[in-house]
Parts: structure tokens; sequence; C-alpha cells
């Protein structure tokens, strides 16, 4: 019997994953989370209306966009593509809205 030398096979195998990675990563289907994605985007703030008061908003629209989804508040950003997130206060707790329905299953 002949004794086979694995290290060629081993080397190929971290190689080919290495190479994988690299191109994966470079063409943008791999994506390494950093801390400062995961922090405030922007300020939001409250206003109160009071039945009979008048109060003042911007005509210019922010750039996120609200969408009801399983019953929370989920924001898309139009200025970064792809941006997406849960509408949450200072507690980190969801904010819930009621605008549709949660989708089920027909029978």
């Amino acid at each position: 019997m002949s004794e086979r030398n694995l290290i060629p096979y081993i080397l190929t195998a971290v190689g080919t994953v290495i190479g994988t990675v690299g191109v994966l990563s470079y063409y943008g289907y791999v994506h390494v989370a950093k801390p400062e994605d995961a922090l405030l985007l922007a300020d939001f703030t409250m206003l109160k209306t009071i039945p009979g008061e008048d109060y003042k908003v911007s005509l210019d629209p922010a750039p996120q966009v609200a969408q009801c989804i399983d019953g929370v508040l989920v924001l898309f950003d139009t200025e970064h593509k792809g941006l997406t997130g849960v509408m949450v206060d200072k507690r980190k707790r969801a904010i819930r809205c009621m605008g549709q329905e949660t989708p089920r299953e027909l029978k």
C-alpha cells in the first residue's frame, strides 16, 4: 500500500474556502455586521395632537417610509437602499401598529 500525502488536499480545501468567501464578499453577498450598523439612525418625536390646537410640521417629507408588518411598525430608508429597521422606544420595545392585519393562512 502506498501512503497518500494529504497536505495538498488540505491546502486546496482551505484555499477554496478562502477564495469563495473573498469572491462572495467582493460581490456583496457576505456582509460582516459592525457595531455602528445597529446605532440610532435618526431621532423621532411624537407630536401630541390636541383637538382645536394647531401644530406645524415641515412640508418636506422625511427620508423614511413606515409600513405595518405583522403588527410592528417597520421603517424603510429611501436614502440608503436596502436599509430597514423596526421602530422602537427608548427601552427597545417595538412600536405596535393596527393598520394592517397579520396575514393568515387560508384554509
